[in-house]
């Protein structure tokens, strides 16, 4: 029998990738010559460009990282230990295209991805920037480091707003008016007294996902705690 439940599902911030990402980007062909993708980059200040063929699909990146073995191995030639040690950077030092020299497959990632999942994508991969694509790979859009920081530009009225609509309302339903909310610089802190002191961790979860909150501190106290059935 289907029942309902006092607990509050994740706040619907806007969290996604499609929220903060830039959508004039620009890009390179497979065909680019080395010194056009040097001047591009130089243009518009980016550290890293999209390769794309056909109808805009992404193919791979190119990034300073692969234009460096040109200067790297200039004037220098390597030993056998460099080389083995070296293979890929020193195969990229002869590249002259950008099909030559980007990293394929791209790391991408949809614009419905969570700003969290984009996040993690870039620290495993150690990347600054993904190439946002649509299901058949069309480039959509870029969403660097910098963007997926613009959530905490958020203010912290409304941070507090959403905390109260969407967390301490559903959670505390009972006590909500005795739960004070303040935000200062990202921070939340809960005060006031409830009934059920298991709700305590479920509220700081709760609050940690609201977009712009950079911690919680629970001063919350109850009457009663939970005790296993």
């Amino acid at each position: 029998m289907p029942g309902t439940s006092s607990t509050p599902q994740s706040p619907q911030s806007p969290h996604i990738v499609d929220d903060v990402m830039t959508r004039t980007v620009v890009a390179v062909g497979r065909d680019a010559p080395f010194k056009e993708i040097v001047k591009t980059m130089e243009q518009w200040q980016v550290s890293a460009l999209p390769v794309l063929e056909g109808e805009s699909r992404v193919v791979g990146v190119v990034s300073e990282a692969d234009l460096l073995p040109k200067e790297q191995f200039r004037d220098h030639t390597p030993s056998r230990i460099e080389q083995a040690r070296e293979l890929e950077a020193l195969v990229k030092s002869g590249g002259m295209t950008a099909g030559e020299l980007m990293t394929s497959p791209a790391i991408t990632v949809h614009a419905d991805a969570t700003i969290a999942q984009a996040a993690r994508t870039m620290a495993v991969y150690r990347i600054k920037r993904l190439p946002v694509v649509d299901s058949v790979g069309r480039l959509e859009g870029v969403v660097s480091r910098s963007d997926l920081l613009k959530v905490f530009l958020r203010e912290d009225t409304d941070i507090a707003e959403e905390i109260r609509r969407e967390v301490v309302g559903p959670l505390f339903r009972s006590h909500a008016p005795e739960v004070t909310v303040e935000v200062s610089e990202g921070v939340v802190t809960l005060r006031g007294r409830i009934v059920d002191c298991s709700l305590i961790p479920v509220a700081a979860r709760l609050i940690r996902s609201v977009e712009g909150v950079v911690d919680a501190d629970m001063r919350l106290t109850g009457t009663r705690h939970h005790s296993p059935s």
